[in-house]
């Protein structure tokens, strides 16, 4: 049963991908963003920890 829900997400993405390009970009690009801004975060409160 695993299996086959990882194969069916798969083919969602491929899905997905190839029929909203433009969107797939856009979510990838967010999912991205937020890393960068969580790493920022992250970093601006050691900085402000160990500088204190």
């Amino acid at each position: 049963m695993k299996k086959l829900l990882t194969y069916a997400a798969i083919a969602f993405v491929a899905f997905y991908l190839f029929t909203q390009p433009a969107g797939a970009a856009a979510a990838v690009r967010g999912v991205f963003d937020s890393i960068g801004t969580g790493a920022e975060r992250l970093s601006a409160f050691f900085t402000s920890l160990f500088s204190g």
